[in-house]
C-alpha cells in the first residue's frame, strides 16, 4: 500500500536543495511523485468508512432514552397497495423495503402434534416490496419455495438485504436469502433446520444472528460458517443461546453499531374483564452476550390489540434524534414515522 503519509516517513536522506533540483529537472521523478499522490488519494477514496456507519451514535442515543421519553408523530404515509401481512422493514436511501406473507391457506392447529409440528404448514406466498416514501409500490419479488413462504425481519449490511424465509410454524425450516436492493436479485445463502423469524448482520465481524419463532432461541453463524455453507450448499454449523427475555418476542431487528442490535416486538396479554391488549417494546441487544442491556416501552397503539411495534420497524438518526418507522397493519397499511424525545422527568 502506498500513501502520502507513508511517503513522508521514508528513510531517504535528501537535502532540500537537491530535492528541488530533482523536482525541477527530472520529469520522470515528477511523474512518479504525481502518480504516487494520485494513487494514494484514489486508494483513500476507495476505502470504505468504518464498517459500522452509525459509529455507535444510535446506540448512545438509545441508551439515553427512558420510560418517560416522548413519542412525537412526524408523518403518516398511506401505502398505496395491498401489503398482506407485513413482517420486516429496512430503509435504504429513499426507499422502504418491506417483507410480507400472503396467506392463502391458514395453518391449522394439530392435536396431538404430528412429527414434531403443532400445526399444518398452510399455504402462502412470501413477498419483498420496494416502496417509495410516498407509499407507492416500485418493485416486488416473491421469496421461498414449497412450504417455506413466511419472510421475517430483515437487515441491511451496506450492500445486501438479509432475509429469512421460513415455514409458517415453529421448529420447522428456513432459507436465508441475501438480496441486492437495486436489482432485487435474491441469492439463497443457506438452509437451516428451524424457523428463523428475524436476522441481524453484525457489520463489525460479519456474523449473522438469527432468531427462532418468538425469538426464544438465538443462532449465531460466523462469517466462516455461513460462507462455507453458501459454497457447499450444506446447513451451517452454529452457536445457540437461549433468550432470557420473555416480556416481548422480537419481530424485526437491525444492527446499531458497536456489536449491538435494536430489536422491536410485542406480546399479547389477556386482562381479565378487559380483554386482550398488546404490549410493545424496543430492546438494545448485546450481540456478544445476547442479552438486552437497555429497554424502552412502545406505548403507541393503532387499536388496543394492535401496538405500533407489531412486526416491521426501522430506525435512523436524524438531527441527533432517533426516528422510528412502523407498519403495524395488515393489507391496508400506513407507514407511521415517529421521533422520540427525552424529557427531564424519569422514573
Amino acid at each position: 500500500m502506498i500513501c502520502v503519509g507513508c511517503c513522508l516517513s521514508l528513510n531517504i536522506q535528501v537535502k532540500e536543495d537537491d530535492l528541488i533540483d530533482k523536482l525541477m529537472n527530472n520529469k520522470s521523478y515528477i511523474f512518479v511523485l504525481v502518480l504516487t499522490i494520485l494513487l494514494s488519494l484514489s486508494f483513500l477514496h476507495a476505502q470504505p468508512t468504518d464498517k459500522d456507519s452509525s459509529s455507535g451514535k444510535i446506540v448512545t442515543c438509545f441508551k439515553n432514552l427512558n420510560g418517560s421519553s416522548e413519542w412525537r408523530l412526524v408523518e403518516r404515509v398511506k401505502q398505496n397497495f395491498q401489503t398482506y401481512h407485513p413482517q420486516g422493514m429496512v430503509k435504504i436511501g429513499d426507499y422502504i423495503y418491506l417483507t410480507s406473507v400472503e396467506k392463502i391457506v391458514t395453518p391449522q392447529r394439530l392435536a396431538p402434534s404430528q412429527d414434531g409440528y403443532d400445526r399444518t404448514p398452510g399455504k402462502g406466498i412470501g413477498h419483498l416490496f420496494k416502496i417509495d416514501l410516498d407509499g407507492n409500490l416500485i418493485d416486488h419479488i416473491t421469496l421461498g419455495e414449497g412450504t417455506v413462504y413466511h419472510p421475517g425481519g430483515i437487515d441491511y449490511d451496506g450492500k445486501y438485504i438479509w432475509c429469512p424465509v421460513a415455514e409458517y410454524r415453529p421448529n420447522s425450516k428456513s432459507i436465508i436469502y441475501r438480496i441486492h436492493p437495486d436489482s432485487l436479485i435474491a441469492h439463497k445463502t443457506f438452509h437451516f433446520d428451524d424457523h428463523i423469524g428475524a436476522i441481524v448482520y453484525n457489520r463489525t465481524n460479519d456474523s449473522l444472528h438469527g432468531m427462532s419463532w418468538g425469538s426464544r432461541r438465538f443462532y449465531v453463524w460466523t462469517k466462516e460458517q455461513w460462507t462455507e455453507a453458501a459454497r457447499s450448499n450444506h446447513i451451517p454449523k452454529y452457536e445457540i443461546k437461549l433468550n432470557g427475555n420473555h416480556y416481548i418476542g422480537y419481530q424485526d431487528c437491525h444492527y446499531a453499531g458497536d456489536n449491538y442490535a435494536l430489536c422491536s416486538g410485542l406480546r399479547n396479554y389477556v386482562i381479565p374483564g378487559a380483554g386482550k391488549i398488546s404490549f410493545g417494546g424496543i430492546d438494545l441487544l448485546d450481540l456478544e452476550q445476547h442479552v438486552a442491556v437497555h429497554q424502552i416501552p412502545v406505548y403507541l397503539w393503532v387499536k388496543p390489540h394492535l401496538v405500533m411495534s407489531n412486526n416491521p420497524f426501522f430506525v435512523e438518526l436524524i438531527n441527533e434524534h432517533l426516528r422510528f418507522y412502523f407498519i403495524p397493519e395488515d393489507d391496508d397499511s400506513t407507514l407511521y414515522i415517529y421521533e422520540i424525545i427525552n424529557l427531564q422527568n424519569q422514573f
